[in-house]
Order: structure tokens, then C-alpha cells, then sequence
């Protein structure tokens, strides 16, 4: 039997029966996944504005003892870099000129505005005489190449020289400046 104090409390039953089926039930979420908002482990990072193209312009300059400096430029985008030129003094081998090799190659991160990150090489290969043959003008004698440089990764304040190098043998100084169009 219902009495007068129970059908209050049928009432509220019945309302609120009625009432939560009308909220919006969340849907269940997969095992490992974030709450709505937070990306999920290895999902890609939201992309970044597109910035303007940006070229570099990448001197390096070497000064060895009573020599004159000598430098080379590269023009490059961000990225990898990557030159191989002959110099112009040769090494005389038997009256021969054999040429002396320059590689210039790397890698160049923008960071920001203002700096970047320079992963170069700078090398030469540098011809030697392993054997000679024979005695006198007539003596022939054999060379190989080895080759030498330097291999290092260092940060640049854009449109500022860094010595990179320097000892008896001389400096190697690089400068790295953003070209505007």
C-alpha cells in the first residue's frame, strides 16, 4: 500500500528516471587513449605555421702561416650541404700536377630568427709519394691521397664569424648569414 509519505519519493524516482537518459552519455574510450584535448602518444605534433623559405649563405674562411686567406661560399637551404671542388694549387709529382681536393659538406637547423645548428665537414686530400722507381730524371715515382679535415657540429649567431679551428698550421673561421630575397 502507497502511502502519503512514499509517493513523494516515487515521484523523484520516476523524474529522475526520466531525466538522465536526457544528458548526453559520453562515449566510451579505448584502453591507452587521452582524455578529449590531449594528443595520444605517438600521434603527430599539430603543425606549425608555414614560414617563408630561407636561404643561407655559409663562408668558411682558412688562413694558414705567411699564406693569403683563402675561402669558399655555399648558397644553401636548410638541410643538408654538400661540395667537392679541386683547389687551385696542385702538388708537382714527377713534373705532374696532381690536384689537391676540397670537400666542404653538412647539415645546418635553423633554431630560430637569430641561430642556428652547423654540422660541417671541411677537408682536403693531400697527395704523397708512397715509392719511387728507378734513380736520376728518369725516376718514377707512385702517390696516394690521404684525406684530411675537420668534422665538428657547433651553434652560429646568424651574421656572426666563429673560429672554429685554430693551431700552428693556422684559423678556419665560419660565417653563416640568412639571405633575404
Amino acid at each position: 500500500m502507497i502511502t502519503m509519505k512514499t509517493y513523494p519519493l516515487i515521484l523523484v524516482v520516476l523524474l529522475t528516471a526520466c531525466v538522465c537518459p536526457a544528458q548526453p552519455v559520453p562515449p566510451p574510450m579505448r584502453p591507452g587513449a587521452m582524455a578529449p584535448g590531449f594528443p595520444s602518444p605517438g600521434a603527430p605534433p599539430a603543425a606549425e605555421p608555414a614560414k617563408d623559405p630561407v636561404n643561407y649563405l655559409i663562408r668558411v674562411e682558412w688562413q694558414e702561416p705567411k699564406a693569403e686567406p683563402k675561402s669558399l661560399e655555399v648558397l644553401t637551404a636548410e638541410g643538408t650541404f654538400n661540395l667537392n671542388t679541386i683547389q687551385k694549387n696542385s702538388v708537382k709529382i714527377n713534373n705532374n700536377d696532381v690536384p689537391v681536393t676540397l670537400k666542404f659538406q653538412g647539415t645546418l637547423r635553423e633554431l630560430d630568427d637569430t641561430k642556428g645548428r652547423l654540422q660541417l665537414f671541411l677537408g682536403r686530400t693531400v697527395p704523397y709519394v708512397t715509392g719511387t722507381a728507378g734513380s736520376g730524371p728518369g725516376a718514377m715515382s707512385s702517390y696516394s691521397q690521404l684525406s684530411v679535415g675537420l668534422d665538428s657540429t657547433f651553434f652560429v649567431t646568424f651574421g656572426r664569424p666563429v673560429v672554429i679551428q685554430t693551431d700552428e698550421s693556422g684559423q678556419i673561421t665560419v660565417l653563416v648569414k640568412r639571405v633575404a630575397d
